[in-house]
C-alpha cells in the first residue's frame, strides 16, 4: 500500500529552533528527523512512498534523492510539489488526481512520530484514523468515539477541553473516492474532510498504545531529541 507523506508545511513554530530548515529535516542528534521516520516506516513494511511537498521542497527532494541509496533503498519513491499551498486535504486531493490513484492509501505527517500502528491501520481498511490517548487532549483537539464500534462521532477543537482523551495520531487509511469531487481549492484534512465524513457516520478510529509526538514546537522537538539520545526509554505521549 502506498504511503503519502505530508511534508509541505511551513513549520513556522519550529523556526526558532531550526532556522532555515524544513521541519521534516530538523536534525535529531545530527540525523534528519525524516530519515528516522523513513527507517521506522520501512521497518513496519512500507515500500512505496509519495512525498507531498511545497515549502522548501528542493531541500527535501535533495534529501530524498540521497536516501534512495540508503534508507529508501529498495522502495518505490515519488514526490509531488504543490504549485501553491493547498493545505493537508488539498495536498492529498492533488496527489490523488495527479497520480490517478484508485486504491486505498496510507497518509501520515512527516513531523509526527508514531511508535507503530501501520499494520493495524492497513488491516482496518479505508476511512480509518489512528488515535492515541493523551493526558491533555485539548492541546491537539479531541476525537469523540462511539465506545461500541469505534465510530468517530465528533471532532472537538483545540482548547475546548483540558481533560485526557483520544486525539488524531497523524496516521490514516483513505480511499481516493473521498477526493473525487475536489474543486481545486485548498482545504484541511483535519478540519474539513474528517468532520464531514464523520458526520456521515463513515469514519472509524483505530486506537493505538504506542509512543507519539509532534515535533512542531521547540519544546517537543527538544523532548524528542532527548528521547532518542536516551535510547528511546520512557514514554513520549503527553
Amino acid at each position: 500500500m502506498k504511503m503519502l507523506v505530508l511534508a509541505g508545511g511551513f513549520g513556522t513554530r519550529l523556526q526558532s529552533a531550526v532556522p532555515g530548515i524544513p521541519k521534516a529535516l530538523a536534525p535529531v542528534n545530527d540525523v534528519p528527523f525524516l530519515r528516522l521516520q523513513i527507517e521506522h516506516w520501512v521497518e513496519q513494511g512500507v515500500r512505496s512512498f509519495v512525498f507531498l511537498l511545497h515549502h522548501q521542497a528542493s531541500m527535501i527532494i535533495d534529501f530524498i534523492q540521497a536516501e534512495q541509496y540508503a534508507s529508501l533503498s529498495g522502495s518505490e519513491v515519488r514526490w509531488l510539489v504543490e504549485p501553491v499551498a493547498m493545505g493537508t486535504g488539498g495536498a492529498l486531493a492533488y496527489a490523488v488526481h495527479e497520480l490517478n490513484l484508485t486504491d486505498d492509501f496510507l497518509v501520515t505527517n512527516a513531523d509526527t512520530w508514531l511508535g507503530g500502528g501501520i499494520s493495524e491501520v492497513i488491516h482496518a481498511g479505508a476511512s480509518r484514523v489512528a488515535v492515541i490517548r493523551v493526558a491533555d487532549a485539548g492541546r491537539y483537539g479531541c476525537v469523540d468515539l462511539n465506545s461500541h464500534n469505534r465510530r468517530i462521532e465528533l471532532f472537538v477543537e483545540k482548547g475546548a477541553t483540558k481533560t485526557s482523551g483520544w486525539i488524531n495520531a497523524g496516521l490514516c487509511c483513505l480511499n481516493p473516492e473521498h477526493f473525487r469531487n475536489w474543486n481545486r481549492l485548498p482545504f484541511s484534512l483535519e478540519m474539513d474532510l474528517f468532520p464531514a465524513v464523520a458526520a456521515e457516520g463513515k469514519l472509524y478510529a483505530v486506537p493505538l498504545e504506542v509512543d507519539f509526538i509532534d515535533i512542531g514546537v521547540p519544546e517537543d522537538y527538544h523532548r524528542f531529541c532527548h528521547w532518542i539520545r536516551g535510547g528511546r526509554g520512557g514514554s513520549l505521549c503527553g
